[in-house]
Order: C-alpha cells, then sequence, then structure tokens
C-alpha cells in the first residue's frame, strides 16, 4: 500500500482528533477572557478611569495649543520673508528709476527685471501666508472647542466622583448597620463565638455546682457542703450571733461581762437542776 496510502488514511483520522482540541480550546480563551474580565471589573475604580480620560484629554488639548503656536510662528516667519522682499523690490524699483534718469537704461531693465522675479516669491509667499492663516484659525477655532468640551468633561467628572464617593460611603455605612459588610460579619462572629462560649462556660460551672451539692461529684478540697450541712452552719452561726449580741448589751449595762453572763447561765442551769430535784424528790409531812 505504501507509506502515502497510509498518510492518507491517517490523515481523516487527524482532523477528526482536531476538532473537539479545537472546540476545547476555544471554550478555555473564552472562560480566560471572562475571568479576566470579572477580576478588571472589580479592580476597576471609576474615579481612577474618569482622572485618565481627563488627562488624556489635556494632553491632546496641549497638543492642539503646540499644533496653533507651530502654525502660528511659521505665518510670522513667512511674514517677515514677505517684509524683506517687499523692502528689496522697492529698493529695486528706485535702483531702476536712478538708472532711466541717468540714461543708463539698461540697468533699469535688469532691475526691473530682477523686481519682477522678487515679485514672483512675494506672491508665493502671500499665497502660503493665507493658508497658514486659515489653518491657524482653524486650530485656534478647534483649540477653543476642544478647551470648552474638556472644562465640562472637568465638571462632570468632578460631578461624578462625589456622587461614586458618596454612594460608596452610603453603601458601606448600610452594610455596617446591616451587618452584611465583611468587617461587620467578622466582628459578629466573634461577639457570637464568645456569648456561645460564656454559655457555656456558665451552663458548665451550674452543673458542677449541682453535682456537688448533690453529692454526685466529691470535692477533694473539702469545701463543698451539702444542703443539710448547709443549713446546719446557719443555725449554728445565728445562734453565736444572739449570743454575743446578748454579751454586748451587758457590758454596755455596766455589768461584769463575762462572768455575769456566766452567772446567769450557770444560775439558770442551777435552778433548772434544782426544780428537777423537787420534782424528782418526794415531800414527806412532819
Amino acid at each position: 500500500m505504501g507509506l502515502v496510502g497510509v498518510l492518507l488514511r491517517l490523515s481523516p483520522l487527524r482532523r477528526g482528533r482536531a476538532k473537539p482540541m479545537s472546540g476545547v480550546m476555544k471554550r478555555m480563551g473564552m472562560l480566560f477572557r471572562a475571568k479576566a474580565n470579572k477580576a478588571l471589573d472589580r479592580a476597576e475604580d471609576p474615579r481612577e478611569t474618569l482622572d485618565y480620560s481627563y488627562q488624556k484629554q489635556l494632553e491632546l488639548l496641549q497638543k492642539v495649543r503646540r499644533g496653533v503656536a507651530d502654525v502660528a510662528t511659521s505665518r510670522k516667519r513667512l511674514e517677515l520673508q514677505l517684509s524683506q522682499l517687499q523692502g528689496q523690490s522697492s529698493k529695486l524699483e528706485e535702483q531702476g528709476k536712478k538708472a532711466l534718469a541717468l540714461g543708463r537704461e539698461d540697468l533699469a531693465r535688469e532691475a526691473l527685471s530682477r523686481r519682477a522675479a522678487l515679485q514672483q516669491q512675494v506672491t508665493d509667499l502671500e499665497t502660503q501666508h493665507q493658508t497658514l492663516q486659515g489653518e491657524e484659525e482653524k486650530l485656534t477655532l478647534a483649540s477653543q472647542r476642544l478647551q470648552a468640551k474638556v472644562d465640562a468633561f472637568r465638571t462632570k467628572k468632578e460631578t461624578i466622583k462625589a456622587t461614586y464617593t458618596a454612594a460608596q460611603a452610603q453603601t458601606r455605612i448600610g452594610e455596617a448597620f446591616s451587618g452584611i459588610s465583611e468587617e461587620m460579619g467578622d466582628v459578629g462572629m466573634a461577639v457570637q463565638r464568645a456569648e456561645d462560649k460564656t454559655a457555656q462556660l456558665q451552663a458548665r460551672s451550674g452543673a458542677i455546682d449541682e453535682l456537688l451539692a448533690s453529692g454526685a461529684l466529691d470535692d477533694p478540697t473539702g469545701m463543698a457542703k451539702d444542703d443539710i450541712t448547709a443549713e446546719l452552719d446557719r443555725l449554728s452561726g445565728g445562734t453565736d450571733v444572739e449570743l454575743e449580741l446578748q454579751r454586748m448589751k451587758a457590758e454596755l449595762a455596766g455589768g461584769t461581762g463575762g462572768g455575769d453572763q456566766q452567772a446567769i447561765e450557770s444560775g439558770g442551769a442551777s435552778g433548772q437542776g434544782q426544780g428537777q430535784q423537787s420534782q424528782d424528790t418526794p415531800k414527806f409531812e412532819k
């Protein structure tokens, strides 16, 4: 069959495989352009774009002004040349008159010939002068119109920038108040986490206190007490307070303090003992 036949048979297969690859490359290119466009939209600041456009317009206006200055310079140079040629033409005319008065017709003819050549140059320069003057007027008018457009664009630019800045600030304030901004969202999440941790710690502390109070957990320090022990301690503390209050009253009354108190307590105790003995001992009649 030969090498040529094999290549001819393989070429359609290669072309068929190239079509799907071409479609994939097109999709990748479109996806890349879409991503790049989206990234540019996020990075673009309208205020910077307006400032850049205004700078370009100022540069264009400066070029137009330089063009007007160049044309005006060329026109002025032509006017100087015209003035010089006209002076030379007048001088040749005077010289021709003098030569003719002296009878030198040949010299007069030569002077008039030179004057005619200068007059042709003067005519050409006058034509160029009129052309340059027309171009200068056009450029001057274009410069004035462009200046007006630049001034109007500057006013509009500043207005749009101020409006954009105000809208941006208002949007940020609204996002801050509503809590949907990134900064306020982070703050809200931090506050929520702190509240959750605080509530969890409070719940854990309360549960441990309840377990210690019920006796389900032992306190290794011995500081924890159950309900009955706490009630007994409270009653004992109240009795101690009452006794201390009676002792202070006795001291303020001028008594001997602790001795009277002991006497009162011992007397009360002996009275109770005697009463009890009298009740227990039978009485005999004489």
